[in-house]
């Protein structure tokens, strides 16, 4: 429980006090004397990583971007896994600017980032026989001379193209350069979490997160840990066809299709940059990872929605 109280108190911050460079030292200070090693990629290292898509989402801040890379590697080992999470520390919208009701709650824009550090703490202190990647690219989209635009072209890590549409979808392009390092890792699953589209919570509601996955068995373990801690996910269609949306005609893809199914479009491109050879899954949490009414300790904070999910999860893979 105290990894979830953990992830709930970082989802919970202040975004004027939860900077991308405060939730590092958070991170660090949490791992210190650990055996879960701690990077933390800058600036300039995301720049020499040519991670422009990161780059160029936190290019509006004062703050810069950067990426925090986790490393659990117990003395035994089971199995393989990386963990990506959205860090969105605060969420304008950038150029494309959200309305003000819709800023207010998007200091927990990055409670994906804090579901994968409550997981991965979860693991160290349980001792599991699990090796985990956590993977988390942290940034603040916000607006100055700088900011990227609608319009640009954003060349991301893996040498693919994005042609941005929106500035509002931004996560999934952070996300982007995240997913093609967390499978140069070679693991044998990649998992994702982001609050990612309102359009999964016009699907499903508050309740549930939605489950975009190829994988078989990937899915019916998710499905089982969901149900066991009442972290419920719902299986979401994710057929290629969704994809024919996300075609550009300057660029690889583009980072937003039409308004119907924008949450499976949202996963399409985000499966575009994942090694087709690994297991993956992404689970969108932008409903229930939010303080809604279905349950009294959730009425007034943000969840921490998640981490006891990946806790079962972890003991049954």
């Amino acid at each position: 429980m105290d990894s979830l109280y953990f992830t709930r108190d970082l989802v919970n911050e202040p975004a004027i006090v939860l900077t991308p460079q405060e939730l590092a030292k958070r991170v660090k200070k949490r791992f210190k004397n650990s055996n879960v090693k701690v990077n933390v990629m800058n600036f300039e290292a995301l720049k020499k990583a040519r991670m422009n898509a990161i780059l160029s989402v936190g290019s509006g801040s004062a703050n810069k971007p950067l990426m925090i890379v986790l490393h659990y590697k117990p003395a035994k080992v089971n199995f393989k896994l990386a963990l990506v999470g959205k860090g969105v520390t605060y969420d304008s919208g950038g150029l494309s600017l959200k309305p003000t009701d819709h800023m207010v709650d998007m200091k927990a824009d990055m409670s994906g980032a804090a579901t994968v550090i409550g997981a991965i703490d979860a693991a160290r202190t349980s001792k599991l026989p699990v090796e985990i990647y956590g993977v988390i690219p942290a940034v603040e989209n916000l607006i100055n001379g700088n900011s990227y635009k609608p319009g640009d072209i954003v060349k991301t890590a893996s040498g693919k193209s994005i042609e941005v549409k929106n500035t509002d979808a931004e996560g999934r392009i952070i996300l982007a350069d995240a997913l093609e390092f967390a499978s140069k890792k070679k693991p044998q699953a990649i998992i994702d979490f982001a609050t990612l589209t309102g359009a999964c919570v016009v699907a499903l509601g508050e309740l549930m997160a939605g489950l975009f996955t190829k994988s078989a068995w990937l899915k019916e373990k998710l499905l089982f840990a969901g149900r066991k801690t009442y972290e419920l996910l719902w299986e979401m269609p994710f057929n290629d066809e969704y994809g024919e949306q996300l075609k550009s005609d300057i660029a690889d893809i583009k980072n937003l299709g039409t308004r119907w199914g924008g949450a499976i479009t949202a996963a399409k491109f985000l499966e575009f940059f994942v090694d087709q050879n690994i297991s993956y899954a992404h689970v969108d949490i932008a409903g229930p990872s939010l303080k809604n009414n279905f349950t009294n300790y959730w009425k007034k904070w943000n969840t921490g929605f998640g981490v006891r999910l990946m806790y079962e999860l972890l003991k049954i893979i």
